[in-house]
């Protein structure tokens, strides 16, 4: 056999050198390239695991990963052995495909991937044929792992629209669509009806969804296809409400949430989603509902279940506070919604000077989410991330920020840079954000968190002055 590794970087690096739509150029490929036969070989090769793991299944804009581990938290609260895949990872490539909150060991990874090499070298040379990607590998990895350590469902986040997913060829129990708003239009579309048509790809005839949409006309298309499919449809804020939520802020302890949700039965229903953020009552809604219907389909769900769940979540790069002073923040937000669900929830930050440190990809409405910065901070620091090729360069973001109208604008080459930039003229009363792409957050969080490491605090220093939550 050609294709051979011996260890994890071996491994890793196999894997990172597959064709990788995460880090390709805008325009480098297109849905003619997210094919689905590809997939379902390597899947036949492998026994089919995705036929033999019941699954929960979302897509969506946004939300969908925090909704992802709300519901696993929830099943894995009720005892069962759960299996979550997301993407894209934080720090290891192993988060994409926990088991009950645990990563595969190095070793697991390993075997996966050698177990995994005689398909992908016969496919590889299959010819007229695209080998299989960085991410049909992930998704492939993550199958055999979940069903090697016997789990008893899996939640899947799709990774881009729903359609040609390559999640979508789960046998899932239920399906949700956290969301529908602007986001990768060169790939789903440019409006919010052809990316609801893309999202609802993951629908399955007569599998119930729990949809969270709220544009009307995004609403409408997935009504359309639901019908079509004989789906039961779910609405939020038709079948289930949201009565009331709020956020409290405090620096020592962060985000607290409270919410009221009327369920489908018209109970009343008390949670404090443990994610921060104003928008995090909308997800944990849809999860709430989720669990309700698993548990009418025979699910061993008790109410406790459910609200432990959703209030013990906890999720790096949601609003992730990480110093109390200055108050710093960093958050994954990568589009207009996202951003502006940001914005909202810091408005109860109090803060002598807000400073943002921004990135963003070339294939995002960069424009439109430095609009909704501009509301919210008195300075930014522009820069572009280092881990992945897709950044817009600092010539390109300069005239957008000033078209915009911010005038206090630092820049900095590396996200790193831009860290010792904000840092270093910030008070104990600033606050220091960073958001506008997942990897620009990654990257200050790693660098945060080895200076946390080689400067432990002492056992009379301020708690909140480190990390807060384990990392």
């Amino acid at each position: 056999m050609r294709y051979q590794v011996h260890n994890y970087e071996e491994a890793i690096q196999f894997l990172f050198e597959r064709i990788n739509y995460e880090r390709a150029s805008v325009g480098s490929y297109s849905t003619s390239d997210l094919k689905l036969n590809r997939m379902t070989a390597l899947l036949e090769r492998l026994g089919n695991p995705q036929t033999r793991i019941p699954a929960i299944h979302l897509a969506g804009t946004k939300g969908k990963g925090s909704t992802a581990t709300m519901i696993a938290n929830v099943l894995q609260a009720a005892g069962y052995r759960t299996g979550l895949f997301t993407s894209p990872h934080l720090h290891r490539f192993e988060e994409r495909m926990v088991v009950d909150g645990v990563l595969p060991t190095e070793l697991e990874l390993v075997t996966l991937v050698q177990q995994l090499l005689p398909h992908l070298e016969e496919m590889d040379q299959l010819p007229g044929q695209m080998a299989p990607t960085y991410f049909e590998i992930a998704t492939a990895l993550a199958w055999m792992h979940f069903l090697q350590s016997n789990v008893d469902y899996a939640v899947l986040e799709t990774g881009l629209g729903g359609r040609l997913d390559t999640t979508r060829l789960c046998s899932p129990l239920v399906t949700v669509i956290t969301c529908i708003s602007l986001d990768h239009t060169n790939l789903l579309g440019e409006t919010v009806e052809e990316i609801a048509a893309e999202k609802a790809g993951i629908l399955k005839p007569g599998v119930p969804l729990v949809s969270g949409v709220r544009d009307p006309a995004a609403r409408e298309v997935i009504r359309s296809i639901a019908k079509q499919l004989a789906v039961p449809l779910t609405e939020l804020e038709t079948n289930f409400h949201i009565e009331s939520s709020a956020v409290q802020f405090n620096p020592e302890t962060g985000f607290t949430g409270t919410m009221e949700l009327r369920t489908s039965d018209n109970a009343i229903v008390n949670l404090q989603p443990g994610l921060p953020g104003l928008h995090q009552a909308e997800n944990a809604a849809l999860a709430y509902q989720t669990c309700e219907l698993l548990r009418e389909q025979g699910f061993a769900i008790e109410s406790e279940h459910i609200q432990t769940g959703i209030n013990t979540v906890r999720c790096p790069l949601r609003i992730e506070l990480v110093r109390s002073e200055p108050i710093v923040i960093l958050d994954a937000a990568h589009n207009i919604a996202s951003i502006a669900a940001l914005i909202k929830t810091l408005e109860l930050v109090p803060a002598t000077n807000r400073t943002v440190i921004f990135a963003s990809s070339r294939d995002k409405k960069t424009a439109e989410m430095l609009h909704e910065l501009r509301r919210g901070f008195d300075r930014i620091i522009l820069t572009a991330f280092q881990t992945n090729p897709r950044a817009i360069p600092l010539d390109e973001l300069v005239p957008i920020a000033e078209t915009i109208g911010f005038t206090d604008i630092g820049l900095a080459e590396t996200p790193i840079e831009a860290w010792e930039m904000a840092s270093a003229s910030a008070t104990s009363s600033d606050l220091i954000c960073t958001t506008g792409s997942f990897f620009l957050a990654a990257e200050i969080r790693e660098h945060l968190q080895k200076l946390s490491n080689a400067n432990p605090p002492s056992a009379d220093s301020h708690p909140a002055s480190f990390f807060q939550k384990p990392l």
